[in-house]
This record gives structure tokens, C-alpha cells and sequence, in this order.
């Protein structure tokens, strides 16, 4: 009975993160590209500094019109927003807040998060085949691409980190983390935040939702939930990204007083790089295409391969 207890209050808990800290990154979008962009309008629903900007867009999708296209797979359609989103939210499972803040330590939780992440962007290929639309269909094939050019160097730059802990659960690499691999570990952890917005699609690397020529890209025939279900999935994967981040590159729960407030800790550096994620969006323009894949194999695959030469010298002269 303790059992099931425990691991029903461990799953409540990955839930309530789950519910909650994505919708704290897309309100803090909000705002910080306000400041950035001068953007007056998320400064005022709710009144104070625009609290309540956040509850104003679910509003506005909830009510909207759930519309189908007649030529769509109605199943596929209606299944990908829920294939893109549900991957991030068992990813969360294995991702470490504290010491013993963890849904389930898994002895290959690095591999298992990184094979679920992957699926995600599934959901986003699903509904841009099953829309019948050439916008859609263009936009997911860049997503495909985009998929295949960057899963390399994300899994390499993740790989160099667990050969230097020596282990492939994430909470063994936090305990093994020293505050010294922040700058022997650096190229990767450069190679793994850049990789990783490229994944989730994010701008600079939004290609596949270019709206100047593929109107939305794989999203252009969703409205209403189902597209809240994508921007969801989207700001999750952001958390996502950076809980990896801060557990891999970071110490994760390392810090001061890291016994009591670890888990403090962790959603500090989680914030920190969630707010790089946004900033990003604000302060650099969408790459083209060429550009966007001579940078993940002319750059990112080398600077990997690199790091993983620097980490193997390492681990045996430490040895």
C-alpha cells in the first residue's frame, strides 16, 4: 500500500509541475518580449502588468471553432496534438528537482528521455500529413529534416556528459557533476541548448512554422484547443530542454545550501535558461535553410565530435 502511495504522490506531483511550470514560461514570454519589443498590449489585461494575459488567450481558444478540414485524416488530426504534447509530460517523469525529488530514477534515464523527446515531434509531422494541406505538408517535411540535421549533435553533446560522469541516469550525473565541468563541458553545453531549440522549432530555427511563406506550417488548418495543445507542447518542451540543461551542464540541484534548497536550485537555473530560450526569439532573425543545416554539420557535429575526443582524454587521465 505505501508503494502505490508513494508512486500516486510522485506522479501528482510530476503532473502538478507539468500543468504548471509551461504555463509560467509562455506567461514570462509574454512579458519578456514586451520589455524587449516595447510591445505595450500583454501590459494591460488583468491590469496589474498584465497578469492576466495568460487566462485572456485560453479564453479566446476555448472559444473558437474546432474546424476539420474535409479532405483531413479526422483521426490522425485529431490524435497529433496529443502525440506532440503527452512525450514531455512522461519525459518530466525521469528528470531529477532535488535529492529524491524525482518521479523515477531510471538507470538509463539519459537514453530514455532523449529516445521519448523524439517522439514528440512525431505529433507535429502526424498533423501535417493527416491536414491535406501543401503548406502543412511542406512544413512538416522541414521539420523532418530539421529532426534528422540536429538529433545528431543533441545526442552527442548528452553523451559527453554521461562519459564524463560515467553513468546514464540523470541523477547519478548530477551527484557525479563538479563545479569545473561548466568549462570543460562548455562547447557542449553550447552544442545541446542551440540543438535543442532546433528541435522544438524554436526561433531562430522556426523554419518549419515560417508564417511569411508556409502560413503556419504543419499548424496552418489547427485552431481553437487543439492549437492551444501545440503551444503547450511547445512551452513544455522549453521546460523540458532546460531541466535537461540545468541536470546535465548545470548541477542541477548543486548550489548553496543544496540540502535543503536543491530543488530551488534547480528551477532557478531552469528559469535562467527558459529565459535564454525566450531571448533567443527576440534578438536573432530566422535562419534560412542552407544556413540552418550548414550550421548543425558544418558546426555543431564537429564541435561535438570534439568534445566527446576532450572528454575521453580527460576521463582517462582522471582514471
Amino acid at each position: 500500500m505505501a508503494e502505490v502511495l508513494d508512486v500516486a504522490l510522485r506522479c501528482a506531483a510530476v503532473l502538478t509541475a507539468f500543468l504548471t511550470l509551461p504555463l509560467l514560461v509562455g506567461q514570462a514570454e509574454h512579458k519578456v518580449m514586451a520589455h524587449m519589443q516595447s510591445r505595450t498590449g500583454p501590459m494591460y489585461a488583468g491590469g496589474f502588468h498584465g497578469w492576466a494575459q495568460l487566462v485572456a488567450d485560453g479564453v479566446k481558444f476555448v472559444q473558437k471553432e474546432d474546424v476539420i478540414p474535409a479532405r483531413a485524416d479526422r483521426v490522425i488530426f485529431a490524435l497529433a496534438p496529443a502525440v506532440a504534447l503527452v512525450p514531455y509530460l512522461v519525459v518530466m517523469v525521469a528528470i531529477p528537482l532535488g535529492p529524491g525529488l524525482v518521479g523515477q530514477d531510471l538507470d538509463v534515464g539519459l537514453f530514455f528521455v532523449l529516445a521519448v523527446m523524439g517522439v514528440g515531434v512525431l505529433g507535429t509531422l502526424m498533423g501535417a500529413i493527416a491536414s491535406a494541406n501543401k503548406y502543412s505538408l511542406l512544413g512538416g517535411l522541414r521539420v523532418a529534416v530539421q529532426l534528422m540535421s540536429y538529433e545528431l549533435p543533441f545526442v552527442l553533446a548528452a553523451a559527453s556528459v554521461a562519459m564524463a560522469a560515467g553513468t546514464l541516469s540523470l541523477v547519478g550525473i548530477v551527484g557525479a557533476w563538479q563545479w569545473w565541468w561548466l568549462l570543460w563541458q562548455a562547447p557542449a553545453l553550447v552544442v545541446f541548448l542551440v540543438a535543442g531549440l532546433a528541435e522544438l522549432a524554436r526561433p531562430p530555427f522556426d523554419m518549419p512554422l515560417a508564417d511569411a511563406e508556409l502560413v503556419m506550417g504543419p499548424l496552418t488548418e489547427y485552431g481553437g484547443m487543439r492549437f492551444a495543445m501545440f503551444l503547450l507542447a511547445e512551452y513544455a518542451g522549453i521546460v523540458v530542454l532546460a531541466g535537461l540543461t540545468s541536470v546535465l551542464f548545470l548541477g542541477g540541484w548543486h548550489g548553496p545550501f543544496e540540502d535543503q534548497l536543491g530543488w530551488l536550485w534547480t528551477l532557478a537555473k531552469v528559469g535562467l535558461v527558459s529565459f535564454l530560450v525566450i531571448w533567443a526569439r527576440v534578438a536573432y532573425p530566422r535562419l534560412r535553410e542552407d544556413q540552418l543545416q550548414s550550421l548543425a554539420w558544418k558546426v555543431l557535429v564537429p564541435v561535438a565530435l570534439a568534445q566527446l575526443v576532450l572528454t575521453t582524454v580527460v576521463a582517462v587521465v582522471l582514471a
